[in-house]
Order: C-alpha cells, then sequence, then structure tokens
C-alpha cells in the first residue's frame, strides 16, 4: 500500500498547489503553499477514519468561487458546506438536473480560467518552454491532467537542467580580459600580480553535472603542470555530486603532477558540500581561501617555500 499511498500524496499535493496558482492568478495573491499541503495532509488522515477518500484542491471548483466572488478561505468553508447539505437533504432533487446543464456549466468555468490571450501569447516564448506547454497541454485533452501534470514536471526539469548547463562557464583567467571588471570588482585579477607558476581557473554558474564535463574539458588546456592552480568559486551557488566528483579528480591530478590545489571565494552550500564529502579534509582548510587575494598571497608563499628546498 505504501507506494500507492505515496503516489496518491503526490498527485494530490501537485494538484492542490496547481489550483492554488491558478486562484493567485485570478486574484492577484500569492498562497502559502506549507500552510496549503499541512492541511490537506491532516484532513487526509482524518477523513479515512469517517469512510472518505483522499481529497485534493480542485481547480474548476477554486475558478467558480472566484469568479462568483470568492475571496477568502470562508468561501471555501461555505462551498463545502452546501455540498454536504445538498448531499444529505437535496439529493434527489440534485438527480434530476439534466447532464447537459452540468455539461454547460463545466465548459463556461473551462472558459473562464482557461485565459486564451495568455495562452497565445505564450506562443512568442522560446520553443523549448513552448513545447513543453504544448505536449502538457495535449496529455491533458487526451490522456488525463494527472498524466500531463506529471509529464510537465518531468520535462520542465529537464529544461531547468539544461539551461543551467548552458549559463555555466569554465576556464583559466587572463589578466587582459578581465579589465573590463576592475571598475567595479575589487577581486578583479587584473588589480593583482600573478606570480610565474600560478593559474587561476574561474568557474561560473551552478557546477552541476552538465557543467562537470565542461570544467573537465577546459582544465585539457594546460601545456604543462602549474605549480599553484587557484580555482575561483566565488560565482558558483551550488554544487552536486557530480561537480563534487570533478573537484576529487582535479585534486588527485594536482597531486600526481605535484602542485598545489587552493579554492577560492567558496559559497556556503559548496563549501558544506565539501565539508560532507571529506574532500575539504583531504585537501587542508589552509587551502580554502575566502578571496583570490588570500590565495595568490598563499600561493606566492608555497612557490617561495619550493624554491628554497631546492637551494
Amino acid at each position: 500500500l505504501f507506494p500507492a499511498a505515496v503516489a496518491i500524496a503526490s498527485l494530490g499535493a501537485i494538484e492542490s498547489l496547481l489550483s492554488a496558482v491558478v486562484a493567485d492568478g485570478m486574484i492577484g495573491t500569492r498562497h502559502r503553499s506549507n500552510m496549503e499541503l499541512v492541511a490537506q495532509g491532516v484532513a487526509n488522515i482524518v477523513t479515512p477514519l469517517f469512510g472518505g477518500i483522499p481529497a485534493t484542491g480542485a481547480i474548476a471548483r477554486t475558478a467558480t468561487n472566484i469568479k462568483n466572488g470568492g475571496r477568502t478561505p470562508i468561501a471555501g468553508m461555505i462551498h463545502a458546506v452546501t455540498l454536504l447539505l445538498i448531499l444529505l437533504f437535496f439529493g434527489k432533487w440534485a438527480s434530476l438536473i439534466p447532464m447537459p446543464v452540468l455539461a454547460a456549466v463545466l465548459l463556461i468555468v473551462a472558459y473562464n480560467m482557461s485565459e486564451w490571450r495568455l495562452f497565445i501569447n505564450l506562443f512568442s516564448s522560446p520553443r523549448s518552454d513552448l513545447a513543453v506547454l504544448l505536449i502538457t497541454f495535449f496529455l491533458t485533452v487526451l490522456v488525463d491532467l494527472t498524466v500531463a501534470i506529471e509529464a510537465g514536471i518531468v520535462l520542465a526539469a529537464f529544461l531547468f537542467m539544461r539551461r543551467m548547463e548552458k549559463v555555466t562557464h569554465a576556464g583559466f583567467i587572463i589578466p587582459a580580459n578581465d579589465e573590463e571588471e576592475e571598475i567595479h570588482d575589487p577581486f578583479s585579477i587584473a588589480r593583482f600580480d600573478i606570480p610565474e607558476g600560478v593559474e587561476v581557473f574561474e568557474i561560473n554558474g551552478p557546477f552541476f553535472f552538465g557543467a562537470a564535463s565542461k570544467f573537465q574539458d577546459a582544465m585539457t588546456v594546460l601545456e604543462k603542470p602549474p605549480k599553484v592552480l587557484i580555482l575561483r568559486m566565488r560565482h558558483v551557488p551550488a554544487i552536486d555530486a557530480t561537480g563534487l566528483h570533478a573537484l576529487e579528480s582535479i585534486f588527485k591530478k594536482t597531486e600526481s603532477w605535484g602542485t598545489e590545489l587552493l579554492i577560492s571565494g567558496i559559497r556556503p552550500q559548496p563549501s558544506e558540500a565539501l565539508a560532507k564529502s571529506g574532500l575539504k579534509e583531504r585537501m587542508g582548510s589552509d587551502r580554502i581561501h575566502k578571496n583570490v587575494g588570500e590565495a595568490l598571497r598563499h600561493a606566492r608563499a608555497l612557490i617561495e617555500e619550493k624554491e628554497n628546498r631546492v637551494q
């Protein structure tokens, strides 16, 4: 029963949140997702104790309620009480309503909530977004709303990952190319003197699995191993397991080269991920710096130390 319960709970949550989003669009408010889900969860725990079945928010009834002036949770309560009274006391009369009449009511409700002008405007959106929209739309019409929502979420997730991969860039910094940022950026490489034998490699964007291959490809341009390699991660808001694996591979490679690896400007989430993976401990916390200025000073000290050993 557990897999079925998870499926029902997930679909119920998705449909309820979708109803809330529709309501937000119609009245210009913003719902509280956590409150909606907690309330629905409590209701679905209690109702089976009295012979009920799982309930969700309904888009059609929500839209009808709003079109007729409903704006607060009280409107939903009155709606529920009205349905209960009809079921208990007026059921035999309600059954006399012709089906064509109910069908006509549903058509009017669907038209009022369709926002067809907005639908037409979406055709000027990027093709990828339009493809997700049309696939979800036709699945809703031809198959089922539940299937359409599942497919739409999966497609949107793939599209999001693709876009994250596109916005992530990785490469070695050349001071001459960094001069444009010098005016506004106190940590522009153009402001610092990079010692000979030091390479600064910058990653921009989320370091997910799609960007990890870019990172590894960019690292192959090194003609000879540097004495110190600085990974600049100030523009990396997040990292996943594949990104961590790529960093670990570079760490092992620099060890085999005899190159010192330093990291600068790391943000909280990547820093926490490095600590949990054990890579931070293996590298040494002293190799991780707040900014590139500190990292360059450390690099200079490491190079001087190596030169003194040789002498």
